[in-house]
């Protein structure tokens, strides 16, 4: 039986590792925590074949460099003297194009609808216990303008053979018949799902528990063992771990552990933050994006959790409130008869989705290693596209032909 060592807990290693047992490889998961918080705990839930436009966009650049440098603004980057800041800015600038957007829609739509097939198939598998709903998920605008860009781009998911609503403001709101909503309109996409991603990892963690897999927790990998094209050991401070293949899905610590290797990887940390509200009266019933307003809110039951910003700022897990009071002003602007408090400072949650800088994730083979697998820089896109970055890692390990082209996943892409 092939040993494979997978560096990372959240749920892009989770997912590799239920796929990989699957097919009778003896797994173990290394991880730096617990395995109870990270930025695959706290996000929206969202599993979205509907983000299928990257980060990476005219849109983004077209708000130009004073709202990136706006520490108040929905996409901040603070300024710093680094090199793979700069060098992922310039990557990130040459990827916002409308070129570069319709050249890389198509291979996102690809591993989304891929995962959003295989989640349902997961949720068979283990059990039905991560609140995951079926409903679709609202693109709300306030401002006409917005909605006309958002009924534009429900032309291009149509293209995508995805399923959609377009929506005028009465009809938002029969949708939402307990809350007062301040839209002008809003797109369903009906493909969408959500789900509790805290219950989702629970769930899956003891999946693979009770399936054989081991657990390193509270382990900092600190370097590697090599001989000629192998790595034949994982250095770590508990001690030396001998290994077969390795799946390097750290998240935002990607480009670190793989320096340990030699392997230069463009991603930084874009800090999201949320806040789960309980016991909510007259919750929301739709999850909903507002595209205007840059943030997104969840319910589950009587629970909302509301949430966004992408905030380029280092490995770190400083809170800026004020980013966290402009979401939660937005939701206010949105929904005017949410009765929800702004969240104090000490109970605001935050963590770092791994961005690439053209918003495409990393799934590859390493150059120069026959047995390590790299797969990270999901961005905001962690749980929409985990089972498929599963199956894809596991194809890889394999050797087998995948299913969907990959070659837009190039680990390289950036050398």
């Amino acid at each position: 039986m092939k040993n494979i060592t997978i560096i990372g807990g959240g749920i892009i290693g989770l997912s590799c590792a239920y796929y990989l047992q699957k097919e009778g490889y003896q797994v173990t998961i290394i991880d730096r925590g617990n395995i109870t918080d990270s930025c695959s705990f706290g996000n929206m839930g969202y599993v979205s074949p509907s983000h299928f436009v990257p980060l990476a966009s005219p849109g983004i650049i077209s708000q130009g460099l004073k709202w990136m440098l706006s520490s108040t603004s929905p996409f901040y980057i603070k300024p710093r003297l680094n090199l793979d800041l700069m060098q992922w800015g310039y990557h990130f600038w040459k990827s916002s194009t409308a070129e570069m957007v319709q050249k890389n829609g198509p291979h996102i739509n690809d591993i989304l609808q891929m995962s959003r097939r295989l989640i349902n198939e997961m949720r068979t598998d283990i059990g039905d216990t991560f609140e995951m709903e079926e409903k679709g998920c609202l693109m709300m605008c306030r401002q006409q303008k917005t909605l006309d860009h958002e009924f534009h781009l429900a032309d291009e998911a149509e293209k995508f053979g995805l399923k959609v609503e377009r929506l005028n403001k009465d009809q938002v709101q029969q949708l939402e018949p307990t809350v007062e909503l301040n839209v002008a309109g809003a797109v369903l996409f009906k493909d969408d799902c959500h789900l509790n991603p805290g219950k989702l990892m629970a769930t899956l963690k003891k999946y693979l528990d009770n399936n054989g897999v081991q657990f390193q927790d509270n382990t900092t990998v600190t370097g590697f063992e090599k001989s000629n094209n192998k790595i034949t050991a994982i250095i770590t401070d508990k001690g030396k771990f001998d290994c077969g293949e390795i799946v390097l899905a750290p998240g935002s610590w990607l480009p670190v552990v793989a320096k340990m290797m030699g392997i230069k990887i463009l991603l930084q940390g874009g800090k999201g933050y949320s806040y789960t509200y309980r016991g909510v009266e007259n919750n929301i019933k739709y999850p909903a994006i507002l595209v205007d307003g840059r943030c997104a809110l969840t319910p589950w039951g009587n629970q909302l959790r509301i949430g966004g910003t992408m905030e380029i700022s280092g490995l770190n897990s400083k809170v800026l409130v004020k980013r966290m009071k402009g979401v939660y002003d937005s939701v206010i602007n949105f929904y005017p008869g949410l009765k929800i408090e702004i969240p104090s400072a000490d109970k605001i949650w935050n963590g770092l989705r791994p961005v690439s800088p053209d918003g495409l994730p990393y799934i590859d083979r390493a150059t120069g290693f026959d047995n390590v697998v790299i797969a990270g820089g999901h961005a905001m896109l962690g749980v929409s596209e985990a089972t498929g970055t599963g199956k894809l890692v596991t194809d890889l390990i394999q050797h087998n032909t995948s299913k969907i082209d990959t070659s837009a996943f190039k680990a390289n892409r950036f050398s």
